[in-house]
């Protein structure tokens, strides 16, 4: 049977994206090519909110077939629509002969020219993980309404990620037909200690940082920023007393030095800078929690959850996590607080800090739960809508 082909387009290479890619590139009835449309991040990317040049230390662009597709824009980038402007987009594609098209955001001048562009010519499938969770009624959400509803009549179905993104799509004027389920996955065998190697270099990471072996250790691993709420996180750690729980923050941001200072008397609180992909499975073997606070807006999904129970973790996140109703369950593998609630969160997390041998099982309980949010299911799913629409 002849392959489909099918054109993939994405601003930049990204690892929660490439090993999906390479698991497709191995499909018997699917050829995929990812057209990349920030060329300038062939090489390494500016990350502001991090505040410095960052070049990933896993291999981003093997096993697939790819394309640096020349972005024309005087301001390059993906923090505004013409940010990404790549004229021969659409011909490249034409040129290679796709049969579908799958777009990763729409909100670029060249993503959106392709989405009109291929509509009616081959089928046109958009991946996206938005929520509705940061909307409160206003004139403002309600053009938008209108504006998205637009936009998405440019595609035949969408692949959602979890239930808060599925009422998104349906929200914006898509029928349940035109929905198919593709879990939010990352790399869970990378993350994976079948060996027990992650753990005992955490082990000795913990004796660096002066963290008893047996303590509980909390972690927070993101940007310093308001949307991630880390600030309501460390509050209501201090709050707790709790001299013999540590509290390990990984990342850097505009709230550093905010945060650095209501930690200044705290021993059990510690900061890391930016940690690359390589070393992440260590860090969260560093700790038995994984929070995140997220209050928005924009806070989307949460990958950080999926790779944290992937290392068998316990979770602490906000309801506005995109991910919370689909991957944390209330005392079985954590909990979930309401956003900004101070009280709320402290309350949490005593429960949590309780009981180390619960943590175990919460943990346990996590890896068995993540096992099908898999790139496996992203590509069955993906499979199945080209080969029913072909």
């Amino acid at each position: 049977m002849k392959k489909l082909k099918l054109a993939i387009i994405s601003s930049h290479p990204i690892q929660y994206n490439a090993p999906m890619f390479e698991l497709l590139a191995k499909s018997e009835s699917i050829e995929p090519k990812v057209f990349y449309t920030w060329s300038q991040s062939s090489d390494s990317l500016y990350d502001k909110d991090f505040g410095k040049e960052i070049k990933w230390d896993i291999p981003l662009l093997n096993g697939y077939d790819f394309d640096f597709v020349k972005n024309v824009s005087a301001n390059p980038g993906p923090g505004s629509y013409k940010g990404i402007d790549c004229p021969e987009l659409n011909h490249t594609i034409q040129q290679w002969g796709a049969d579908a098209l799958l777009i990763f955001g729409w909100n670029y001048k060249a993503h959106f020219s392709a989405m009109k562009f291929f509509k009616g010519k081959i089928p046109v499938y958009f991946r996206g993980d938005s929520t509705l969770l940061d909307e409160t009624k206003s004139i403002k959400i309600f053009l938008r309404r209108l504006t998205l509803t637009w936009v998405y009549k440019y595609i035949d179905g969408a692949f959602y990620v979890g239930q808060n993104n599925k009422a998104y799509f349906l929200k914006h004027g898509l029928r349940e037909n035109e929905l198919s389920f593709a879990p939010h996955a990352i790399d869970i065998q990378r993350f994976s200690d079948e060996n027990n190697a992650y753990q005992q270099s955490a082990d000795t990471w913990r004796k660096e940082l002066a963290i008893p072996q047996q303590a509980i250790v909390i972690l927070f691993v993101g940007k310093f920023e308001a949307k991630k709420n880390p600030v309501l996180l460390l509050r209501a750690f201090v709050a707790c007393n709790q001299p013999d729980v540590h509290l390990v923050f990984v990342g850097n941001g505009i709230l550093e030095n905010e945060m650095r200072t209501l930690a200044a008397n705290a021993k059990n609180i510690h900061f890391l800078p930016f940690q690359n992909q390589s070393k992440m499975p260590v860090v969260y073997h560093l700790a038995n929690i994984l929070a995140l606070p997220s209050q928005g807006p924009g806070e989307t999904w949460g990958l950080v959850v999926n790779e944290a129970m992937a290392c068998k973790k316990a979770i602490l996140v906000s309801d506005k996590v995109g991910c919370a109703v689909d991957l944390v369950e209330n005392e079985r593998n954590g909990f979930i607080f309401t956003s900004g609630n101070y009280e709320n969160c402290k309350s949490a997390i005593n429960k949590m800090i309780t009981n180390k041998h619960k943590l175990t099982e919460m943990g346990e309980f996590s890896y068995r739960k993540i096992q099908s949010w898999s790139f496996s299911e992203i590509v069955k799913s993906i499979e199945n809508k080209l080969i029913t629409n072909q």
